[in-house]
């Protein structure tokens, strides 16, 4: 992974980095009822990880918003190569852990590794390494409500890891809807990144369920 400085000075957005960046809450976020039905379908057909699927088109679609791996340093952005996730894993007392996964690799590859590094994870409770944490996603789902919105907690107005909720699925006429919130720091991403974000996962979703029904 590697880490370049924007260059403040030809930044295009730096007005309105200032301008959001000293704001008490500068977050900014979506709610989107994105269309699963194929791919329900074919998860359920071979028999795949719902949420670890979801959680690879998820992370591969963020990954290609540039916007989206950037993040506040001092009064400078710095910008990841590439994020990994830390998404939550339930636990069986009703707790949860955090877990942390790259999504950079192959999807059966990546199924393989992913259900063993979930293991691993229950062990760790809700510590993450802090030399890391500021590239993550931040990951979570709700699989017993479907929601129209989410309020999430942030530490203080210089965080800036965008954070992707997953809600419980539901049917809508012959469609499969799931609701996909974003939410991000305002000072770095704005609306049409994150209509952007959307835009990917419904690129990537088709490519995926090909790769799935070949295997």
């Amino acid at each position: 992974m590697n880490i370049k400085k924007i260059d403040m000075n030809s930044y295009l957005r730096k007005a309105h980095f200032e301008y959001f960046r000293n704001m008490a809450y500068p977050y900014v976020g979506a709610t989107v009822n994105i269309d699963i039905t194929n791919l329900f379908n074919v998860i359920k057909r071979k028999k795949m990880p719902f949420f670890l699927t979801i959680l690879y088109i998820a992370a591969n679609a963020a990954n290609k918003i540039p916007e989206f791996r950037r993040r506040i340093d001092g009064d400078s952005i710095i910008e990841y190569s590439h994020c990994n996730t830390s998404h939550t894993v339930a636990l069986e007392d009703e707790t949860y852990c955090y877990c942390e996964l790259d999504s950079s690799m192959n999807f059966k590859r990546f199924l393989e590794y992913a259900k063993e590094r979930q293991s691993l994870s229950k062990t760790n409770g809700i510590k993450d390494d802090g030399n890391k944490v500021d590239s993550f996603f931040f990951v979570s789902c709700l699989p017993w409500i479907t929601y129209t919105s989410i309020i999430q907690p942030v530490p203080s107005p210089s965080d800036c890891n965008p954070r992707i909720t997953f809600g419980r699925y539901f049917r809508q006429n012959d469609r499969i809807l799931m609701p996909t919130t974003t939410l991000v720091n305002h000072a770095l991403v704005d609306g049409i990144h994150i209509a952007k974000f959307y835009e990917k996962f419904d690129e990537i979703m088709p490519q995926l369920i090909v790769s799935m029904t070949k295997a």
